[in-house]
């Protein structure tokens, strides 16, 4: 791995925590907590060999429509997590963001939210992006609806929009595209993860579930990437 060769920005899609549980024969839901201990020491790893942003996909928009049960762990697992792990962050010099839609969150998570992002917003080490309660399009249609505001509002004239108005209009605003994405579990689509955001960055498939991913599956990842020639759709 080339430490002078970086990506500057990973996102992960952490698919297979189900799949990982019931190959064990094991409820669900642990699947998930195992996942949320791979998800603590990836990013901890990260800000270990120098990687600036993460993104990880941690619920979809389309995630509501999963049994009722599998939801409710997942919130009361989210909720736990981030109260728990700010203190953690914090003291790794870890700052952590939430992207995604509030609207459906309980009114408990939403604290949790702002009382993580709060604690964790000076810190100068890695920019950790939780997407939750996320979705691609919705994202863009909210974009959309910001600048038609600005326009309406005269701040801006339909000729002022560029491709950089609408980054700034975006969750990630102020960060950089992500350079690598992951999807584990061997499935090969995005499912609405960063639409705008991944239209050059590097996609890599890999056949093992998200519970299961480790330092070393992010080495050779990474290594994988070094490879690429990336030419961003030049000759």
């Amino acid at each position: 791995m080339e430490k002078e060769n970086l990506p500057n920005h990973i996102a992960i899609i952490m698919d297979g925590n189900r799949r990982w549980a019931k190959a064990k024969g094991l409820p669900v839901g642990l699947g998930h907590k195992e996942g949320a201990k791979t998800l603590e020491k990836i990013v901890r790893y990260a800000n270990k060999i120098g990687i600036k942003h993460i993104t990880v996909y941690a619920f979809s928009t389309e995630n509501w429509k999963r049994a009722e049960d599998e939801v409710s762990t997942l919130m009361n697992l989210m909720q736990s997590y981030l109260d728990d792990y700010s203190k953690r962050a914090d003291s790794e010099n870890i700052k952590v963001k939430i992207l995604g839609n509030r609207q459906g969150l309980s009114e408990k998570m939403k604290k949790q939210i702002d009382k993580c992002m709060e604690r964790t917003k000076n810190n100068t080490g890695i920019t950790f992006n939780i997407a939750l309660n996320y979705g691609g399009r919705a994202e863009l249609i909210q974009a959309v609806k910001n600048i038609v505001n600005e326009v309406n509002q005269n701040n801006i004239s339909i000729e002022d929009i560029t491709e950089q108005t609408i980054s700034d209009n975006l969750y990630t605003k102020g960060q950089p595209d992500p350079d690598l994405l992951i999807r584990t579990s061997g499935e090969l689509r995005l499912s609405g993860f960063l639409p705008w955001q991944s239209v050059y960055t590097e996609l890599l498939f890999i056949d093992k579930n998200w519970p299961d991913f480790n330092e070393e599956d992010l080495d050779k990842a990474i290594e994988e990437y070094q490879k690429r020639n990336r030419k961003f759709g030049a000759k």
